[in-house]
């Protein structure tokens, strides 16, 4: 079988898959969970096949055409370089993984069918993104993701931070893919194709008569889509989907879209120095930011929505001075070990039966209860902290030498002060990052008080899943050396200078923090707090809803609790109020936005009710009184109409003399 034969089928088979799973769901319940997993998987062992035949060499690339267009001609087409099949591979092992896991987690969940159909499109439409090497045919993919996590961030719909979290997620991306779209346009009209071959092609010959207007119509798109400053309010309330939902979000799919993008079209924005020096300066603001809204959270979800944010902010970081290969590196990296934080979070709240670090912090017996979770975590949270060997530390570091490359001007992609932007705001995200991972590990794990709810033992499928995402989590970056060959061809390796600054600053972020957390945790026993949903007997997707119901009912907000033993709130002080709330970020929009939008719409409502419909009900109205009129006349009275007729034709006769004496007259 041809290597272009087994790309096409990599995202077919979850395609046809999620088809059969939903035609087949009432029926056939028993055939549910193998057409889940099992083309999710096949399509996952293709993947690999294709990365190996593929193997860092030369493009594969395969066309014909879609349908002929009278201009500018769509391309089902195939463009597989080394990036492609590396990032093919991370969505196909992390989807595979999502869906075995969720087997477990949603084992008594009645929507278990169409969620699992949707998982399936869901990873089939990012396969398309992936490979595809047409941009309206990518676009397919792109605008599927994004109603497929419509549907799956509103799974618990019976829940109103679900309804709205789902309806947020979908505006949110929406806004910016309106000017993504024109920028496809605007870019197919400048290169005379939608084909990405071709584009590259005429930005490294002619260039393009517009790349700076392209480049940030574009980049709004990827804001929106991978949740960068200022359109990444939505993925925060995204956690009120199910932990499974949330893991192939943020690891493999729909944020790491955006990333991939723009590594794919890297020469398209490196042609305007303007564009590149917005992408740094948007990436700069959303990793510090986002690194001290983290900081700030009580949710354990939103603690690791808040940190894909960032870790999206250092891609975009890597792309902003110019290296594509840093930036696909940390995708890759961070798919591993953000997949398995958000799966090994489902099973801590499963077995907390809360959301709520401040709850967990007054808990005691979660390792005990969730070994597995509790060692994996352990590992995805040193990844995540960038501390060696681990994967995070090289794939952190490779982008910190970008970014000083470029500020020392070694390299000229980008301006010098792109590089310096992205190196500043990354060593300080490092910091902060290192904080909010000792901060969440030990509220979570090294808690005092009452005995954690018994909900048994977590499910097979969910703990083996976890164990499989450590091995890339640990041993991931330590491959960084035979990897050349797929980034472009350049060395990957930390420099000894960025290292031991980067490690330096995450070392002491993370003993700062576990400070702090000495000298408050006594006032966790001195301070009742928390609110958990035990539900024992239930899957963990059932105590994940009721947890995630009852955290604004008992501290009156979904992301934060007054808890004056948590260590980030003495971290951040008078910060903290406002990093809780994503520094008011939502309150703007809501009115600067949503309140002229509903103001607008109100009086929409009032003119159409008041005015459109008056002469509507006016015309009815009159209706009825014509007819009344007509009605009485209809008296069924022989001599009544014979009065009437002669009295006509007495008026008539009268008419026509006055008319015949007028004319006379003239």
């Amino acid at each position: 079988m041809t290597t272009t034969t087994l790309a096409v089928l990599v995202p077919l088979l979850p395609f046809l898959g999620s088809a059969a799973g939903l035609l087949l769901g009432r029926r056939a319940p028993g055939f549910v969970r193998p057409l889940a997993v099992l083309p999710t998987l096949a399509a996952a062992v293709l993947a690999v096949f294709v990365a190996a035949r593929q193997g860092g060499g030369k493009t594969i690339e395969a066309a014909t055409q879609l349908t002929p267009t009278g201009s500018v001609p769509i391309d089902l087409a195939l463009h597989i370089d080394g990036f492609a099949a590396l990032a093919a591979v991370l969505v196909g092992v992390v989807a595979t993984c999502v869906q075995i896991y969720s087997t477990g987690y949603l084992r008594d969940d009645p929507r278990y069918p169409s969620y699992a159909a949707l998982v399936s499109l869901f990873t089939s439409a990012m396969l398309l993104v992936v490979y595809s090497g047409d941009l309206m045919v990518l676009l397919v993919g792109w605008e599927i993701m994004g109603i497929c996590s419509y549907f799956l961030v509103g799974h618990y719909w019976e829940t109103p931070e679900a309804r709205a979290a789902s309806l947020k997620a979908f505006l949110v991306t929406k806004l910016g893919d309106v000017p993504f779209l024109i920028g496809l346009f605007a870019l197919a009209a400048d290169a005379g194709t939608f084909r990405i071959d071709g584009i590259l092609g005429a930005v490294a010959g002619d260039g393009l008569d517009h790349p700076t207007l392209i480049a940030l119509l574009l980049l709004a798109g990827v804001a929106g889509k991978s949740a960068q400053f200022p359109l990444h309010t939505w993925l925060p309330d995204a956690m009120a989907g199910p932990t499974p939902v949330s893991a192939l979000i943020h690891a493999a799919t729909m944020v790491a879209a955006g990333i991939y993008f723009v590594a794919r079209l890297l020469p398209v924005f490196a042609s305007s120095a303007a564009a590149l020096t917005v992408l740094a300066v948007m990436a700069a603001i959303t990793m510090v930011g986002s690194a001290l809204a983290a900081l700030a959270q009580d949710d354990i979800k939103r603690v690791l929505a808040y940190s894909t944010i960032g870790q999206l902010g250092y891609m975009a970081g890597a792309l902003a001075v110019g290296d594509r290969g840093a930036a696909v590196f940390h995708l890759l990296s961070h798919g591993a070990f953000k997949a398995l934080l958000f799966l090994a979070a489902g099973a801590v709240i499963h077995a907390a039966g809360t959301n709520s670090l401040s709850a967990m912090s007054r808990m005691s017996g979660l390792t005990r209860r969730i070994p597995d979770a509790y060692w994996t975590m352990t590992v995805a949270l040193l990844a995540l902290a960038a501390l060696p060997p681990f994967a995070g530390f090289f794939s952190k570091e490779a982008v910190l030498v970008a970014a000083e490359h470029t500020a020392l001007g070694d390299r000229t992609v980008a301006p010098a002060g792109a590089g310096w932007t992205v190196l500043v705001a990354g060593l300080l995200t490092a910091l902060l990052t290192a904080a909010y991972a000792m901060r969440l590990w030990l509220l979570a794990f090294r808690g005092r008080g009452a005995e954690a709810p018994d909900h048994g033992r977590q499910p097979l499928a969910m703990t083996t899943v976890l164990w499989v995402l450590a091995v890339p989590s640990l041993g991931f970056g330590l491959s960084v050396t035979h990897l050349d060959d797929w980034f472009d061809g350049h060395a990957l390796t930390p420099t000894v200078t960025t290292a031991v600054l980067g490690t330096g600053i995450a070392v002491a972020g993370a003993l700062v923090t576990y400070a702090v957390w000495q000298r408050t945790r006594a006032l966790a026993a001195r301070t009742p707090l928390g609110a958990v949903a035990a539900h024992p007997g239930g899957d963990a997707g059932l105590v994940e809803a009721e947890a995630i119901a009852s955290h604004a009912p008992a501290y009156g907000d979904i992301a934060s609790a007054p808890d004056p033993a948590d260590p980030g709130r003495v971290l951040l002080g008078p910060l903290h109020r406002h990093a809780a709330t994503g520094f008011h970020l939502d309150a703007v929009y809501r009115t600067l936005f949503v309140r002229p939008v509903q103001a607008g719409a109100s009086l929409v409502r009032f003119l159409d009710r008041e005015v459109v419909d008056t002469y509507v009900r006016g015309a009815g109205t009159g209706t009825n009184w014509l007819g009344w009129l007509v009605r009485r006349a209809q008296t069924g009275n022989v001599q009544t109409y014979l009065s009437a007729l002669l009295a006509g034709s007495v008026v008539l006769a009268i008419a026509a003399v006055v008319l015949a004496n007028v004319a006379a007259g003239a």
